[in-house]
């Protein structure tokens, strides 16, 4: 059925990063993963051909589909103007502001994975049912110590639960991709753990990841000029040897948050003195 479609609109693909899920059986488990209602309202980023998109309409109140290529776009207008529960928005996903929906379920476009990850985790929905590169994929859900843990994991940690629901070998595409993919299952939930300041916690992950070998002492003096903390050498002093000896990348998401924190208590009491 996809490759009729792909050879009936004479669509290639790979202009924008486009690798199109041709695996009817890969198709209807992501759907079914997402466990969409009458009530639900999807968003689907990189809509391509309309592959996944028919199907999430068959089960869903209505379906928000995103395209960038205009190409693809007349594509899935030829194929879904008479579908009254599909509305196709051309555009980048980056720079658009979404609608409101339920759930978003997509092959995400690989380029933008990061960029677009973060963005949505600042929305507030009920379940993401997405697909990455393999490799990005094990880095949102690795455990510390490891070395796929990174930024990334933390940020995801912090404001969803992740994980992997199955892997998708190159060949389910067409054209294949040059690595293997992953759905992912993100929840939305209240942090497990405690952070005072949201932008300054984001910041501090951000920081102390991009010196990922330092210690944790040294990667923040190092990326003061980000953190702008006032007297960091005298605060960096004050905070646990047992912090301050290690690597970001052995600390969990929540004694992060605790660095965070502590690093606060001590900017305030500095200002108090």
């Amino acid at each position: 059925m996809v490759r009729s479609i792909l050879r009936k609109y004479r669509i290639k693909g790979g202009v924008f990063d486009q690798h199109f899920l041709i695996d009817a059986g890969y198709l209807d488990r992501i759907v079914a993963a997402a466990e969409l209602t009458s009530e639900d309202t999807v968003l689907e980023i990189g809509a391509g051909i309309g592959n996944l998109t028919e199907r999430l309409a068959r089960k869903a109140k209505k379906v928000i589909a995103i395209e960038l290529d205009p190409a693809l776009v007349a594509v899935l207008h030829d194929r879904f103007d008479s579908v009254e529960n599909i509305e196709i928005i051309p555009g980048d996903a980056l720079k658009l502001d979404f609608p409101e929906f339920d759930k978003v379920v997509s092959n995400l476009p690989y380029s933008i994975s990061s960029e677009i990850t973060f963005k949505l985790l600042h929305r507030n929905f009920k379940t993401g049912i997405l697909m990455y590169q393999y490799e990005f994929a094990k880095r949102m859900v690795s455990p510390p110590n490891c070395k796929d843990y990174s930024r990334l994991t933390v940020d995801t940690q912090y404001f969803a639960e992740a994980s992997i629901l199955m892997k998708v070998p190159k060949d389910a595409f067409q054209p294949a991709p040059e690595v293997d993919s992953a759905v992912i299952k993100l929840v939305p939930r209240p942090a497990p753990f405690e952070v005072r300041d949201e932008a300054f916690f984001l910041e501090f992950v951000a920081a102390v990841f991009s010196q990922r070998r330092k210690k944790l002492r040294n990667s923040i003096l190092n990326t003061n000029h980000l953190l702008k903390i006032p007297e960091v050498k005298e605060i960096v002093n004050q905070l646990p040897e047992e912090f301050m000896g290690k690597r970001a990348e052995n600390l969990t998401p929540g004694e992060l948050a605790e660095v965070a924190n502590m690093i606060l208590d001590l900017k305030s009491d500095l200002k108090s003195a």
